[in-house]
C-alpha cells in the first residue's frame, strides 16, 4: 500500500472543507440532488453529472453539492433542491440534463428562479 503524501493530505483537507462549507457559513448555495431508487431510475445520476460539470466550468467555490434519498415525491423525480443563503429553498421537478444546465446558469449564477420547473418554494 502506498504511503500518503503531504499533497494527498492537502487534497483530502480541501475536499472535506468544501463538503462542510455551507454548514460552516463559507458556502452560499447548497444543491441537493435527490437520489433514491426512484430518482436514479428517472435519471438523477445524469442530472448530478451535469450539475458537477457546470459547477466545475463555473469556477465557483461557494456551492455545495450533496445527494440525498427519496423525498417521497416519486412521480416528480428527478428532484433537485436549491438553497441559497437568505432566500427560500426551491424544489425543481422532472429534471434532466438540459433543465439542470438552465437552473444552474440562471438560478445559481444569476438568482433567477426557474418557475416553469419548480415544484415548490419552501419557507
Amino acid at each position: 500500500m502506498p504511503k500518503i503524501t503531504i499533497d494527498d493530505l492537502k487534497k483530502i483537507k480541501e475536499k472535506a472543507k468544501k463538503e462542510t462549507s455551507l454548514r460552516d457559513g463559507e458556502a452560499t448555495v447548497k444543491i441537493t440532488v435527490h437520489m433514491g431508487t426512484c430518482g436514479i431510475a428517472a435519471g438523477a445520476r445524469e442530472v448530478m453529472d451535469t450539475l458537477l460539470e457546470e459547477l466545475a466550468e463555473s469556477g465557483r467555490d461557494d456551492v455545495r453539492v450533496v445527494n440525498s434519498g427519496c423525498m417521497g415525491m416519486c412521480s416528480s423525480e428527478p428532484n433537485v433542491t436549491v438553497e441559497m443563503m437568505g432566500r427560500e429553498p426551491v424544489i425543481y421537478q422532472h429534471m434532466d440534463r438540459n433543465k439542470m444546465r438552465q437552473v444552474f446558469k440562471r438560478h445559481i449564477m444569476h438568482g433567477e428562479v426557474q418557475s416553469n420547473f419548480a415544484l415548490a418554494r419552501m419557507q
